[in-house]
């Protein structure tokens, strides 16, 4: 699937990191039809087995980002994106996807908050958001929620773009 899912991927991710960078939204217009594309060709290619590799990386891409989701510190266009990439590369490459997508998460969130002048409170929320589970236990942090106004959002999209397209080397 590596060589027929890359020229697709490498599409919807450029159009995506584009619109996330301008409008902080991953639109449904792109994501939906990429993921049905996935499924679709996946079973074209390998019949059921490659259906059950789709559902397999799309289940999985749902769980992670969408325990992210839930605790308030994800986006669902960014749910949704990984949900759609998972149906094209199965759950393996998924999986290497998602832990370079955090080591590239990680070190964006380091330099725009560098760039942007509140490292210290970046460190500081996020110690908070470690450290702080004893009294908060498994509810998320309020002051870190995306739907609250004051918290600092960044774009994910590039993030995951770049984990999703190192993926494809990775093997």
């Amino acid at each position: 699937m590596h060589s027929i899912a890359w020229w697709p991927t490498l599409i919807v991710l450029g159009v995506a990191t584009f619109t996330d960078l301008r409008t902080r939204r991953v639109p449904n217009w792109l994501v939906l039809p990429f993921l049905v594309a996935g499924v679709v060709t996946s079973g074209w290619l390998y019949g059921w087995h490659g259906v059950g590799q789709s559902a397999c990386g799309l289940g999985l891409g749902a769980l992670i980002f969408g325990i992210l989701f839930w605790f308030g510190g994800m986006g669902m266009g960014d749910v949704k994106l990984c949900v759609a990439i998972g149906a094209w590369i199965g759950p393996a490459q998924l999986l290497t996807a998602l832990v370079i997508t955090g080591m590239a998460g990680g070190v964006m969130a380091l330099a725009w908050a560098v760039y942007g002048g509140f490292l210290g409170e970046l460190l500081n929320g996020s110690g908070d958001l470690i450290f702080g589970l004893n009294k908060r236990g498994i509810r998320p942090h309020p002051k870190l929620l995306l739907s609250n106004p004051l918290a600092r959002k960044m774009p994910y999209v590039p993030a995951i773009a770049i984990g999703t397209l190192i993926s494809f080397f990775s093997r």
